[in-house]
């Protein structure tokens, strides 16, 4: 249901609402298909207060475990997505591009 809606979250479509407004519009969408809203809106939604050691920068639920993929990701020598890793190794075939006709002609593929 992203890449249907995926025009709604690029760059001139959000850049007149909040991050929490858009992550409001993005767990509606995840509900869409049976994703608890709440739970995907407490996750993503960014706090208006510091944290108790006086950081300003708090980020959200998911904050923690991007960083952790990105220190991975660098370690295997990915430093700019799309860049698909599959079964440990590189996958150059999967494109930016790829519509979720694409992806599932390739997970049917490789996957199943």
């Amino acid at each position: 249901v992203l890449f249907e809606h995926q025009k709604e979250y690029f760059d001139v479509n959000v850049v007149k609402e909040t991050r929490n407004e858009t992550y409001r519009r993005l767990a509606k969408l995840a509900a869409e298909v049976g994703v608890e809203e709440g739970k995907v809106y407490g996750l993503l939604e960014i706090g208006d207060e510091p944290s108790r050691d006086g950081a300003l920068n708090v980020g959200n639920g998911v904050t923690d475990d991007v960083k952790v993929m990105v220190k991975v990701n660098r370690l295997t020598g990915v430093h700019v997505t799309p860049t698909v890793l599959f079964n440990g190794i590189v996958e150059n075939s999967i494109s930016s591009s790829f519509s979720g006709q694409d992806w599932e002609g390739w997970l049917d593929k490789n996957v199943k």
